[in-house]
């Protein structure tokens, strides 16, 4: 008897996860995104019917990124596939290019060409570090609300012919996204009206969008990359250039060492900052996008108020 009663509690242990299984995800749309912020709004709209999976997670960075053998798996099992470009993630061209005709393949540069600025390089502007041409688009469209609310413009049409049962569920989600994105989009001009016409310097130029959006006075960047250390010859070529600039702020990326940071602005009379394009040290989910941009706003404005 006891036998039978510790199979029988074993064997509702193996079928629970079953059991307790969404029945919101039951004939969901296998979707596939690659980074966290572009995945944020996927997930805003597919909520209620589905999860997209997340290719780029924690920190990592999609210019370096090797997909593993489970993602591999996943983009082979894709009803769609949402990436933003090889400008920005080139681990994906390989293997998007070998799928079979059944996945849909959103590449939001070619997508959303028209929304689209081009690279800037010249003058205070050096170039970004990695796959992109002169003129080719600059791929960090997010970074404006108004942009990615033309992303969710694009995305649930697709999504409704894809999975048309779900169809009005994600124009209604859709919608929903929308209005938050326009009172995220408000919001952060007020935030940052204050700091607008303080200049500062970015290592990385991946905040055109942002800039733009809401008038600020970035005048330039520095481009060293994580992975190497630059020596003294570059460490003073980069101080001569904030200073030339009149930057009150130097404002690196979550992969770059603090020691590093403090080692490049010494001398300068430059604060250091830490601005993040990617929300490398949040949650992947429906909030993630929001989390992320209220972040880049607050984390600007804290070290341009800096006296």
């Amino acid at each position: 008897m006891k036998g039978y009663v510790f199979a029988m509690v074993l064997l509702c242990c193996l079928t629970a996860p079953a059991v307790a299984f969404s029945a919101a995800e039951e004939g969901a749309p296998a979707v596939v995104v690659s980074i966290k912020p572009i995945h944020s709004l996927v997930a805003a709209v597919m909520e209620g019917v589905g999860e997209p999976r997340l290719l780029v997670k924690g920190s990592s960075s999609p210019h370096s990124y090797a997909l593993r053998p489970s993602d591999a798996r996943a983009i082979a099992g894709a009803q769609l596939v949402v990436w933003v470009g090889e400008e920005l993630e080139s681990f994906l061209e390989k293997p998007l290019a070998a799928l079979g005709g059944g996945a849909v393949r959103l590449k939001l540069t070619d997508a959303l060409k028209e929304h689209l600025l081009p690279v800037r390089s010249g003058g205070a502007w050096e170039e970004h570090g990695h796959d992109e041409k002169h003129g080719a688009p600059d791929p960090h469209f997010w970074l404006d609300p108004a942009r990615a609310a033309s992303f969710v413009d694009l995305l649930v049409p697709l999504l409704g012919r894809i999975d048309p049962a779900h169809s009005q569920r994600y124009r209604d989600n859709g919608e929903r996204l929308k209005e938050r994105l326009d009172s995220l989009r408000e919001n952060l001009q007020r935030k940052v009206e204050p700091v607008k016409e303080v200049p500062y310097v970015v290592f990385h130029d991946a905040y055109r969008y942002f800039e733009q959006a809401y008038g600020l006075d970035a005048v330039g960047s520095i481009t060293i990359g994580p992975e190497r250390r630059p020596g003294a010859r570059r460490i003073f070529e980069v101080r001569e250039k904030i200073k030339a600039l009149n930057a009150r702020c130097v404002f690196s990326e979550p992969q770059f060492e603090p020691r590093l940071v403090a080692t490049v602005i010494e001398g300068t009379g430059a604060e250091k900052g830490v601005l993040d394009p990617l929300g490398a040290g949040l949650p992947a989910g429906p909030e993630t996008y929001f989390l992320l941009m209220n972040a880049l706003a607050d984390n600007l404005v804290a070290c341009l108020e800096r006296q």
